[in-house]
């Protein structure tokens, strides 16, 4: 869905059901329901010790709950708190929602986001840091006091809550936390991205008076920025696996091409979401190979 979703029923008495359910479809970002729900997948597919931990109700809950209620949380806060801001944004002309601001709506963003609280009870222990992380994190990046999003490096540094979900999931099927260098690349690749992220909105940040670390760097040095974060997130996945790490290669490839070509960096931003999928799908099938190896799957 890229239609933008209008202020056609502000009143919450008037409001029909599938419009509210239409909002809050466009408000989630469909596009970036991977960005949260595939850490989770990986995480279970290098977490279990064999293909019978795959699909449980534990695995199978955190899953749904990062594929849909969790985006409406992340990105419901984040509109809530940029609602003047987005005002001079031009991608919630037709690829997002601009805010609503009606009780209705924000029922429902407070709600996902007391879903999450719910993770607590069906997961270990071990898991409840990366959960706790992910909604402090989720929350304090858009909301007052902490509000990290106005703070340069501090915006970038706290986008690490990407992969808080899929490092949850480990912990919560293996057992014990993940690898240290795995958690560091995947939290360097998630700053790198957050930021490759705010390069379209540098001008309508500043117009709105917001510091990010691409209004502080701009657009070229913000490429090499990326660029660093991805080459220090490839080194880190190469600690725990090679073919990991040159998997993770791509990104500063990718970025170097874009710096360097005529391709506008609001179009480049659009197509993030496939090269995610098709690298978050080459690392989860990785680790279900190493429980179930490429030759039974194909025997």
């Amino acid at each position: 869905m890229t239609g933008a979703v209008t202020d056609t029923a502000t009143d919450p008495g008037r409001r029909s059901l599938p419009d509210l359910c239409r909002y809050l479809l466009v408000l989630s970002r469909p596009r970036f329901w991977l960005y949260l729900a595939g850490p989770v997948a990986v995480g279970v597919t290098y977490g279990i010790a064999d293909v019978g931990g795959l699909f449980t109700p534990m695995t199978v809950g955190l899953a749904a709950y990062f594929l849909v209620p969790a985006n409406v949380f992340l990105y419901g806060v984040n509109d809530a708190f940029d609602a003047d801001i987005d005002e001079l944004n031009p991608k919630k002309e037709d690829r997002e929602a601009r805010w609503r601001g009606d009780r209705l709506v924000s029922l429902a963003v407070v709600a996902s986001g007391a879903l999450g609280l719910a993770a607590f009870a069906v997961t270990p222990r071990v898991a409840w840091p990366y959960l706790a992380g992910f909604l402090l994190l989720g929350a304090g990046y858009s909301a007052p006091p902490l509000r990290f999003k106005t703070t340069p490096l501090l915006d970038s540094a706290s986008n690490g809550l990407y992969v808080l979900p899929g490092a949850a999931a480990y912990a919560a099927v293996a057992g014990t936390h993940p690898p240290l260098a795995a958690l560091a690349g995947a939290w360097l690749w998630a700053m790198g991205m957050h930021t490759f992220s705010a390069i379209p909105d540098i001008e309508p940040d500043r117009a709105a008076g917001i510091r990010t670390t691409a209004t502080l760097l701009g657009e070229r040095r913000t490429y090499a920025y990326c660029a660093a974060c991805w080459v220090a997130a490839a080194v880190g996945f190469a600690a725990v696996d090679p073919r990991l790490g040159a998997l993770l290669g791509v990104y500063p490839v990718f970025v170097a091409w874009v710096a360097r070509s005529s391709i506008a960096v609001d179009r480049a931003y659009w197509w993030f979401p496939a090269l995610n999928t098709a690298v978050g799908t080459l690392l989860a099938m990785g680790g279900l190979w190493r429980v179930y190896p490429i030759t039974e799957a194909l025997a």
